[in-house]
């Protein structure tokens, strides 16, 4: 069964035809739903080295996914992805809904109502779409995998492609988009 169709001038995958789903619809991704993952993985990997730069981090130690979300994200996949810098695998945990937890905390102890009031004063908002070097950050996520910046986790575990290949693939698809879109 092929599994790449076009829907017009867009490309799509098919992951489940109808007869394998239980709602009897297929399941596709589509070249938008693509897109879309570039730019949200790409925001969130730019800001996330905005702070570690506003900060004098090269390295995180860990990476802790908040909110009923990130329970769901598969540490392994979401660094392949280049959805957060690289760290320690058995360091990049998840913890529910951070937020809801610590309002009933704060609700139920006194003590621990007086220490977020103290921490809530030192909070320093950033605003990290504004920053000079957001764009660059940005440009330089939007790859699947990410291309500019070192994994050594990843490259340990000998998944991620050779990025000349990647690049090279990458300039050979743009050549064939190039030549469909002139016929």
């Amino acid at each position: 069964m092929l599994r790449l169709r076009w829907n017009g001038v867009k490309a799509e995958y098919i992951l489940a035809t109808a007869d394998q789903t239980a709602t009897g619809r297929e399941i596709v991704v589509t070249q938008d739903d693509v897109r879309n993952i570039q730019l949200a993985k790409g925001a969130l990997y730019a800001g996330c080295k905005l702070l570690m730069r506003r900060r004098g981090v090269a390295q995180v130690d860990k990476i802790v996914l908040a909110g009923a979300f990130g329970s769901y994200i598969d540490p392994l996949h979401a660094m392949v992805l280049g959805l957060f810098p690289d760290c320690a695998l058995d360091q990049v945990y998840a913890v529910g809904n951070a937020a809801g937890d610590g309002a009933r905390i704060v609700l139920l102890s006194r003590a621990r109502r007086a220490e977020a009031a103290l921490a809530a004063r030192r909070v320093e908002y950033v605003e990290t779409a504004i920053d000079p070097a957001f764009q660059d950050e940005f440009v330089g996520a939007m790859h699947l995998p990410h291309m500019t910046d070192a994994f050594p986790h990843l490259d340990l575990l000998n998944i991620l492609p050779s990025r000349v290949a990647v690049a090279e693939d990458d300039r050979a698809r743009r050549r064939r988009e190039r030549r469909q879109a002139s016929q």
